[in-house]
């Protein structure tokens, strides 16, 4: 059957217009501003896959053909990050929808909108055991995806398709989180017209800046009584982060981050004082040892990693929790307040309430750190000559080499350790400290995205995000350097995925961390006093698997190997690099509040 090609927006908007089902949702996609679909064509979407070949031909959406379900999600989740627009994933029915879950999952425990679109068989065919049926006669995954998802439902009728991806939409953007809708092959394929009222759908996208005023005021008070401030940056805190810091010179605060929340800030300001949580700085516990009159924490989820293990010297009585998450805002039951609404639109109303009311406390500031090194749990391993490369190295140079417009992207295991702790971006200014912040109008609209120059991801954390997460970056904004910081188990479960950059043509570089285990695993045994068992990985030369994908690859081993590399050529090259770094693996990542949490596990 001949398909018609995808109507333009002022036809489809055209009273008596009718398109498929499938045309239709990718020319919302366009509405909004979506410019690619992450996924893996099969016979339940090959409906919304021709759909997407009509919209590349016309300008509009374009298909990234990924190699692992998982991979698409991961890719849609970078995408997110990067832009501030919807991430989109597609996979078939069945087995293509549940490798899906893992990235979905992901996406909901960090707060990423992503749209997942996952097809079905024709509905005449419920029950009758077709080929990967997925609905509730056949393996439930509407269900499976219920627990981590903010919207999800089945399409049974061409009539729902445009309410119901509205909804979707709407949930991804205002709950900041993954949405799921499952459409049978033939609702796809169906005829429907579009809404002509719908005239404007970003303008229902808008997320109202609401803040607690009394809350806020009350917060003023706090402020203005107290003398010895800390500021906790969260990674919740993009766009309000030139607010926390002007906050913070007003007040004559220190600020520290969590783990996500580093790659917003420049690691060189004068009132940084490192990382804390999982990967830290000493610093940044000695700051809260200096106990605060208050601890304002902005942003965070307050979860493992990026509370230091649920560290008493945060969660007590001097805490401020500041968040637009009412899911968040539940981890501190112990704070003094909750102040809960935008972090930009509340740091904006503190900033004017503190200028019309100067306090009379004289304010205590820690003493400043003399350099950067002062943060370090080993200095020395920082700069050492030894071969084969020090982990703590290898982070130094790569901060030296990388410009500071580089994303990063660092995976779960030792790469995120390690990227937290000595990753330090040159001349970063993410913020000017004399820049003034005023008051921002309740109606601004969608949230302005600051996705920052480091990006890990807390609690659900699996292993190869980063891998497709990069991906997803560079397809979004290929200005920039994009650098993926692995180990070689994480590879070893989504390697493949290196080869859609490769097809792409996307810059980015994949360095990976070849220590020949599963590093967490091995030290965290031998911290524990566990049995050293199934850490172990065979010898890989990964340098020849991206040479078999027309791949330029470079075996590490020492400092000088780095420094030999061409760095503008890989950094500006139109497709990936990958870096076989063979790194000292009994160096011991910093990892001790995961240990702490499982020794009192057992």
């Amino acid at each position: 059957m001949q398909r018609l090609p995808l109507p333009t927006m002022e036809q489809a908007n055209t009273s008596g217009s009718t398109m498929e089902v499938s045309d239709l949702i990718v020319s919302h996609l366009a509405e909004i501003g979506v410019e690619y679909v992450f996924g893996i064509p099969g016979g339940a979407v090959e409906p919304l896959y021709d759909a997407l070949a009509r919209s590349a031909r016309n300008g509009g959406p374009k298909p990234v053909l990924a190699r692992h379900e998982a991979g698409a999600a991961f890719m849609a989740d970078g995408y997110a990050r990067e832009t501030g627009k919807l991430g989109v994933c597609v996979a078939t029915s069945g087995p293509g929808t549940t490798n899906l879950i893992t990235g979905i999952a992901c996406a909901y425990d960090n707060g990423i909108p992503v749209l997942a679109i996952t097809g079905q068989p024709a509905l005449p065919s419920f029950g009758k055991r077709p080929l990967q049926e997925s609905a509730c006669t056949g393996i439930n995954t509407l269900s499976m995806l219920r627990h981590c998802t903010r919207y999800n439902s089945l399409i049974s009728h061409s009539g729902q398709i445009e309410n119901k991806l509205v909804n979707a939409f709407m949930r991804a953007y205002q709950a900041q989180g993954p949405v799921h809708l499952s459409i049978p092959v033939d609702i796809l394929r169906a005829r429907t017209q579009r809404m002509t009222n719908l005239q404007d759908m970003k303008s229902l996208l808008r997320t109202p800046s609401l803040v607690d005023e009394d809350a806020v005021q009350k917060l003023c008070d706090e402020i203005n009584q107290a003398s010895k401030i800390v500021f906790i940056v969260g990674g919740g805190c993009g766009e309000a982060v030139e607010a926390i810091l002007e906050l913070a010179n007003m007040t004559k605060a220190v600020f520290i981050t969590t783990p996500d929340g580093k790659g917003l800030v420049n690691p060189r300001h004068r009132l940084y004082r490192g990382v804390f949580g999982f990967g830290g700085h000493g610093t940044a516990n000695a700051v809260l040892q200096y106990q605060p009159d208050l601890i304002l924490a902005l942003g965070t989820s307050l979860g493992e990693w990026n509370s230091g293990a649920w560290c008493e010297t945060i969660l007590n009585e001097r805490l401020v929790h500041i968040d637009a998450s009412d899911d968040n805002l539940l981890r501190s039951p112990m704070a003094r307040m909750h102040v809960r609404g935008r972090i930009r639109t509340v740091c904006a109303r503190l900033i004017q309430l503190l200028r019309s009311t100067p306090t009379t406390i004289q304010r205590h500031t820690p003493p400043d750190l003399d350099n950067l090194e002062d943060m370090l749990t080993a200095p020395d391993k920082f700069t050492s000559d030894a071969t084969p490369i020090k982990p703590q190295r290898l982070m130094r140079e790569l901060s030296l080499h990388c410009p500071p417009t580089t994303r990063f992207l660092a995976d779960t295991g030792n790469s995120t350790s390690w990227a937290v702790h000595y990753l330090h971006l040159k001349d970063r200014r993410l913020a000017s400290r004399n820049k003034k912040i005023t008051p921002i109008p309740l109606s601004t609209g969608r949230r302005e995205r600051n996705p920052g120059w480091l990006r890990v991801t807390m609690d659900f954390a699996p292993m190869g995000w980063a891998i497709g997460a990069a991906i997803g970056v560079a397809r979004g904004n290929p200005d920039c350097p994009v650098v993926c910081i692995t180990g070689d188990g994480s590879y070893l479960m989504n390697g493949q995925e290196i080869s859609v950059a490769a097809t792409e043509k996307l810059g980015v570089l994949f360095v990976v961390l070849n220590d020949g285990a599963l590093g967490m695993v091995k030290h965290g045994q031998r911290l524990s006093g566990a049995e050293p068992v199934a850490f172990e990985l065979p010898p890989v030369d990964y340098r020849l698997q991206a040479l078999s994908l027309g791949i330029p690859g470079f075996i590490i081993n020492s400092p000088e190997d780095l420094d030999a590399l061409d760095w503008d050529t890989i950094l500006h090259r139109k497709g990936p690099t990958l870096l076989d770094v063979r790194v000292d693996g009994e160096e011991v990542p910093p990892m001790n509040i995961r240990m702490k949490t499982l020794k009192g596990i057992k």
